[in-house]
């Protein structure tokens, strides 16, 4: 990658021009002072934990899909001894896990190789739209799965989250240090229960469902030696 620094003094003031063109996505700084609220990591993110390497992504005419019930027209009026269920597919959502960003677009980077502190502005130049990925059979339909994974942990979680053209964000980058930045989406890692329930009160073997579902859209920024 190909860095440009250019120092520009004035009277009142110093700025550095930064610009680092690389991927699809250019990053430059601008000599603003960030706000303060981003904060700059250590290591790369993750876009999910790696030992759910199973991992199904849903498309999106499949969000309110309910998943057949074997044998829902199966009534027991046929086997009077046998107790009366209404047929059911069911979801209970058992942990919240932490947000995990998805990318959207090349991560962009910056090098300071002045000896002075620099600040280092990132733009988002694609846009893309993520949606919940899962593990494990569920049987119930992704929609009533995340309207669950809400109700447990008092959270607002969507189907799906677009990120923004154009959308920035400031910070600072010391002397002899890349900073990187990367725009995507955070999605919540639930653990959840997935089963059958028949007409005759009987379960399927329940079965472990691990999802991601889209929480907010933002920035994640760390920071490596140059």
């Amino acid at each position: 990658m190909n860095t440009l620094a250019r120092r520009a003094c004035t009277a009142a003031s110093l700025a550095f021009l930064l610009t680092a063109v690389g991927g699809s996505g250019i990053s430059f700084a601008d000599g603003t002072e960030p706000d303060g609220s981003t904060v700059v990591n250590t290591a790369e993110p993750e876009s999910n934990d790696p030992a759910d390497s199973d991992l199904v992504d849903v498309p999106a005419d499949q969000v309110d899909k309910d998943p057949d019930i074997p044998g829902s027209g199966d009534g027991p009026g046929n086997h009077p001894h046998h107790p009366d269920c209404e047929p059911a597919n069911i979801y209970t959502p058992s942990s919240k896990g932490k947000d995990y960003q998805k990318g959207v677009g090349a991560a962009q980077a910056n090098t300071n190789k002045t000896g002075h502190m620099a600040t280092s502005t990132f733009t988002a130049e694609v846009t893309g739209t993520v949606g919940v990925s899962i593990s494990g059979s569920l049987t119930t339909s992704v929609s009533i799965m995340i309207a669950k994974i809400e109700t447990k942990y008092d959270v607002s979680l969507s189907a799906s989250l677009t990120t923004k053209l154009g959308n920035s964000t400031t910070v600072h980058t010391p002397t002899n240090r890349t900073t990187h930045a990367r725009y995507g989406v955070y999605r919540l890692k639930a653990t959840g229960t997935s089963y059958r329930l028949t007409a005759y009160c009987q379960t399927s073997p329940k079965v472990t469902v691990v999802s991601y579902t889209p929480d907010f859209v933002g920035w994640y920024t760390w920071e490596t030696k140059a």
